[in-house]
C-alpha cells in the first residue's frame, strides 16, 4: 500500500530550527575576504568586471557574477513577468539565489529591460538613402559627444519584435547581477548596470574624486588582504614596481592609503622599534614610498 509522506517545509535562509542565526564579525570578514581573494586571483579586468568612465567602483559583469555564484554555490532561478505591449518589448525578471547543497533561498534581485531604452530603440542608418526614405516619425538626428567633439548621427527606429530575445536576456542578466551582489554582500566592491547607461548619465556619488584604474583596484584589494608583516613588505616592493611602470598616480594614492591603514592594524614584528609620535610612521612611509619609486625609475 502506498503511503503518503509529508516532506518537511524547507527553511528560509538564515533561520535554523526556528532561530535566527546572526553572522559574527569574523564570519562577515571571512566572506568579504573571500570575495576580494576571488577578485584578485580569479577575475580579470574587462572580462569579469570593469571600471566604467565617470564612475568610481568597478561594474560587475555577468561572467563575474557567475564566478561569485560558483564560489558561494549559488544556483539561480528566474521568475519572468512579460510586460510587452504593441511596439515595445519589455520584461521584468526576479532572479532567486538558492544554495545548491541545502536548497535554502539566499536572496533575490530584480532586473528590467525594455526595447524603448535608448540603445535598443534606435540604430544608425545604413546609408543616407535609408534615412531619407524612412518616415519622419521613425527617424531622427542624434547629437553625441566623442573625443571632445560633437557628432551628428542619422538614426532610425528599430523593430521591437526583432529584439525581444535580447531584451529578455538583458533583463535576466541585470536580475542575476543584482541577486549576486545581494547574496554575496559585494556591493561595497562592485556596482552594476552602469555600463548600460549613456555616458552623460554616469556620475560619481562624490564628484571630484579620481576614477580608480584596474591596477589601483587590484592593489587595494591585495593590501586589504594582507595578514602578516612579511606579506606587507613583499606587496610593498612589488606594488612600487607596478605603479612606477604604469605611472598611475591615482593607484599610487589609493594603495598608500590602504597600506597605511593596514600597517596600523598589523601586529609589530619582534624586532620593530617601539611606537613613535603619531604621524611619524605615516610620514616615513610616504618618504620611503617616494624613494622606492625614484629608484625604480632610475632617478636615484
Amino acid at each position: 500500500m502506498n503511503e503518503v509522506i509529508e516532506m518537511p517545509r524547507r527553511e528560509s535562509a538564515g533561520i535554523v530550527a526556528g532561530e535566527v542565526h546572526q553572522f559574527s564579525a569574523m564570519e562577515i570578514r571571512q566572506r568579504v575576504n573571500l570575495v576580494q581573494e576571488v577578485m584578485r586571483s580569479i577575475m580579470k579586468s574587462e572580462t569579469h568586471y570593469g571600471v566604467i568612465p565617470g564612475t568610481k567602483k568597478p561594474s560587475l559583469y555577468k561572467p563575474g557574477a557567475e564566478v561569485l555564484c560558483v564560489t558561494f554555490r549559488v544556483a539561480d532561478k528566474y521568475e519572468i513577468e512579460d510586460l510587452t505591449v504593441d511596439g515595445m518589448a519589455r520584461f521584468r525578471v526576479r532572479c532567486v539565489g538558492i544554495h545548491q547543497v541545502t536548497g535554502v533561498v539566499l536572496g533575490e534581485g530584480m532586473g528590467e529591460c525594455s526595447s524603448h531604452e535608448e540603445k535598443y530603440k534606435w540604430r544608425g542608418a545604413i546609408c543616407a538613402e535609408e534615412f531619407e526614405v524612412t518616415p519622419e516619425n521613425l527617424r531622427r538626428l542624434k547629437f553625441a559627444k566623442w573625443n571632445n567633439k560633437v557628432e551628428k548621427k542619422q538614426q532610425i527606429r528599430t523593430e521591437s519584435a526583432d529584439q525581444a530575445n535580447t531584451i529578455l536576456k538583458m533583463a535576466c542578466k541585470r536580475a542575476k547581477i543584482a541577486m549576486t551582489l545581494n547574496v554575496t554582500a559585494a556591493s561595497d566592491i562592485f556596482t552594476q548596470d552602469i555600463e548600460d547607461l549613456p555616458e552623460e548619465y554616469r556620475h560619481d556619488d562624490e564628484p571630484g574624486e579620481p576614477v580608480l584604474s584596474a591596477l589601483g583596484i587590484k592593489l587595494v584589494a591585495e593590501a586589504n588582504a594582507v595578514t602578516t608583516r612579511d606579506q606587507f613588505d613583499t606587496l610593498w616592493k612589488r606594488a612600487v614596481k607596478e605603479i612606477n611602470a604604469a605611472k598611475d598616480a591615482a593607484a599610487s594614492d589609493a594603495f598608500k592609503t590602504a597600506m597605511a591603514a593596514k600597517s596600523k592594524a598589523l601586529p609589530a614584528k619582534p624586532t620593530d622599534l617601539p611606537p613613535r609620535e603619531p604621524g611619524v610612521d605615516d610620514a616615513e612611509m610616504e618618504a620611503e614610498f617616494q624613494r622606492q619609486l625614484a629608484a625604480e625609475g632610475g632617478q636615484s
